[in-house]
């Protein structure tokens, strides 16, 4: 199992919040449909 440094983890912008987001072993499979930061953000509005 190769390991990878946190800083070198991928990132996103969260659609919502417009927060930095880094890639999490829950969304291995899904990461390149990963739009929110969580389900807070995907369920509220945008209020920018």
């Amino acid at each position: 199992m190769k390991r990878v440094l946190k800083t070198n983890l991928p990132t996103k912008i969260c659609l919502n919040c417009g927060y930095p987001f880094t890639w999490r072993k829950k969304w291995e499979r899904d990461w390149n449909n990963v739009k929110y930061c969580s389900k807070r953000c995907k369920t509220k509005k945008r209020v920018l």
